[in-house]
């Protein structure tokens, strides 16, 4: 039980580190200033990353099933290594996208492992019911990790270009170092003669057979998507509007902060409020973030960018809340990944066209289109999740006791 326990401080100190992103928040500007790219291969590129995860998010999952969850953190850390390694020399598209796609491959091998980990490191305590405030606690330490090392972004990229990365290579090392400290929990593992038949039960479980599980992740997925185009392009819209790069660090991190106070809110904002009234206020703050940057320019459009950053922080414990309460254990990590492979196939689908979009018409007017966008998709898979609520929806309300 204690060795069970002490997953919980170690996935926090995981999700720090895995997110402490020195390049993040003058990233584009590497890609556009450095290596030379366009907005339209910059979000090629990131289809690209998208595809690599893709292709192996729920195979991983499904490894990380059956081998266990701390091997599938390992190699996702040393695949971390490799990949920021590459960037450390990269000046080139191809090296850039050798990066990117050992870069995927080490997410997919996180997607879904982590938060299957801490859920079943909380069941085996008997505390799986306040798994959503404790996913809430690692988003805001991944939150925190991500704006501590943005902090420091812009005058690192000014001092060297490749400083960011070499320092980030740094950074997955010690997290390699500290996933040989995890244990896995025991729990159920599906006897089976063919791993491919079992995956595809599981798919089938997903999208078939649990009309709720489904839903959920439909709209998770989209929600995702809503929040995941402005990681890149607001650095060119703060580049267009002349916001000076030693700005750059602060805003990202700034906007991390908010989702890592969102997310710490979230458990207790779903319970004020109930899970109706936060899909409708997530509906509500896509369309105002949107809107707003696409009708606004220079530091006040930043306001609206954290109406999006906020969404973000509030909506993942809440969501992955719902979706794992209708995981069967033996097959968690699995069909987290197939929540984030659905996030993927969109993301690689659109990708590419919201590039051109933004090289043809800018990055405002983008935003401002995909403001009506979202506002279309977005309310008939609110409906659906929200029809398919279990009666009770689910509990969020009960204290928690002390450890």
């Amino acid at each position: 039980m204690k060795s069970t326990h002490s997953n919980i401080p170690l996935l926090y100190a995981f999700a720090f580190l895995r997110m402490t992103l020195f390049p993040m928040a003058i990233i584009t500007l590497f890609w556009k200033d450095v290596i030379g790219l366009s907005l339209t291969q910059i979000l090629f590129l990131q289809s690209i990353f998208s595809l690599a995860t893709l292709l192996l998010e729920y195979p991983a999952g499904y490894v990380s099933d059956r081998l266990g969850y701390r091997p599938a953190l390992t190699i996702a850390s040393f695949l971390g290594v490799v990949g920021w390694g590459v960037y450390s020399f990269a000046a080139s598209f191809g090296q850039v996208l050798i990066a990117e796609i050992l870069l995927g491959i080490s997410l997919s091998f996180v997607s879904g492992s982590d938060s299957a980990l801490l859920y079943e490191s909380l069941k085996a305590e008997g505390k799986e019911q306040f798994y959503s405030r404790h996913e809430g606690r690692m988003n805001g330490f991944a939150q925190s990790g991500e704006a501590l090392g943005a902090l420091f972004a812009g005058l690192l990229y000014t001092t060297a270009p490749l400083l960011p990365f070499i320092l980030q290579t740094g950074v997955w090392l010690l997290a390699l170092l500290l996933t040989r400290t995890l244990r896995d929990p025991v729990r159920p593992v599906v006897a089976t003669t063919s791993h491919l038949a079992e995956a595809l039960r599981t798919a089938r479980y997903v999208f078939r057979e649990n009309r709720r599980l489904r839903a959920t992740l439909l709209l998770n997925a989209l929600l995702g998507l809503a929040s995941f185009y402005p990681v890149w392009l607001i650095q060119p819209y703060m580049q267009h509007t002349r916001v000076p790069v030693a700005w750059f660090g602060p805003v990202w991190a700034g906007a991390n902060l908010t989702v890592a106070l969102c997310a710490l809110a979230s458990h207790r904002a779903t319970t004020a409020l109930g899970d109706r009234r936060m899909v409708l206020l997530f509906i509500i703050l896509v369309g105002a973030g949107y809107l707003g940057l696409g009708l606004t320019g220079g530091m006040g459009g930043f306001f609206f960018y954290y109406l999006l950053t906020a969404m973000r922080g509030l909506r993942g414990p809440m969501m992955l809340h719902h979706a794992q309460s209708e995981s069967p254990s033996a097959n968690r990590a699995g069909i987290l990944s197939l929540q984030a492979l659905l996030f993927r196939i969109f993301f690689t689908i659109s990708a590419p066209l919201v590039g051109m979009l933004a090289d043809a018409v800018g990055v405002r007017q983008t935003f401002h289109l995909l403001a009506y966008l979202f506002l279309l998709l977005l309310p008939p898979l609110a409906w659906l999740f929200l029809r398919n609520l279990p009666p009770a929806g689910g509990d969020f309300g009960t204290p928690e006791p002390p450890d």
